[in-house]
């Protein structure tokens, strides 16, 4: 295989914490960079609003024309209060986000060299996603058992030679500054992540760009944000991830404003095992 590059981009925030000069600056440098894909892990919107959903729209359809995209919803996305604790259905909950995006909220994208795919972890107000603190409360998301045994599933009618990648809005590593999970119960999803016999899990929620590992072998990729709204006052980033035969590269670009341009950061670097 020849190398795969993945462009990682997530929480994006079109609306009121939308940064717009960062997205068009982000829109002039990722052609340089030559992606295979552009994978976006989810919140593309605050309110999940039509006029955010129009506006993740025509900016994802610019990106595409660099390279082909892959979207999943994220918390931001859902609108959970049509459908609290799943009363009226699941459906309705996500009905402005498949008007914009399509019917299929977790798509699978297959490419010569790489596999994308999606896993639904933002289901807003809902059983699985509470936990005994009432701020967690349509934040945190849980990975349901049957969209782990979908995507293993799916994964394993791949060529063995493609990059097999999941994707999930919310983080399945703390935040290194919030030290936050972004699951429910993240140590079960853990366990079931790694019964993908995936080479990557792609990831944010936390606006915090970071990388590591699932028991030494499954290379997890967390996204920061590009709203305005960072950890600590930090420059917001996204992550480059180049995959070879050999090991997995996560390069974190990092956004220098007064530049108007994204310089790389720390790079880190995993044998791969699959």
């Amino acid at each position: 295989m020849t190398e795969v590059v993945i462009a990682h981009l997530s929480d994006i925030h079109f609306g009121v914490r939308c940064d717009m000069v960062q997205l068009a600056d982000l829109e002039a440098f990722l052609p340089g960079l030559q992606p295979t894909v552009i994978v976006v892990s989810g919140d593309v919107a605050q309110r999940a609003r039509h006029g955010e959903f129009q506006g993740a729209r025509r900016y994802l359809d610019v990106l595409g024309r660099t390279a082909p995209w892959h979207l999943i919803p994220g918390n931001h996305d859902v609108q959970w209060w049509r459908s609290p604790l799943g009363v009226l259905g699941q459906r309705v909950k996500y009905g402005k986000w498949r008007r914009y995006f399509g019917e299929d909220l977790t798509p699978v994208l297959e490419l010569d060299q790489v596999v994308v795919a999606g896993m639904l972890s933002a289901n807003g107000f809902a059983w699985g996603s509470l936990t005994y603190n009432p701020n967690d409360t349509t934040v945190k998301g849980h990975l349901p058992a049957a969209e782990v045994a979908r995507v293993r599933a799916r994964l394993a009618q791949v060529a063995p030679h493609k990059v097999r990648v999941a994707v999930l809005h919310h983080n399945v590593l703390p935040g290194v500054i919030s030290h936050r999970w972004g699951l429910a119960r993240p140590r079960a999803a853990q366990r079931a992540l790694l019964t993908l016999d995936a080479d990557l899990v792609l990831c944010g929620h936390d606006h915090t760009e970071g990388a590591g590992q699932l028991d030494g072998r499954l290379v997890v990729s967390t996204a920061g944000t590009h709203s305005v709204r960072t950890r600590g006052g930090r420059p917001s980033a996204f992550n480059l991830i180049r995959v070879t035969p050999e090991q997995v590269a996560i390069e974190h670009y990092v956004y220098a404003r007064e530049a108007h341009t994204f310089r790389r950061g720390d790079v880190s670097l995993f044998a791969r095992y699959r």
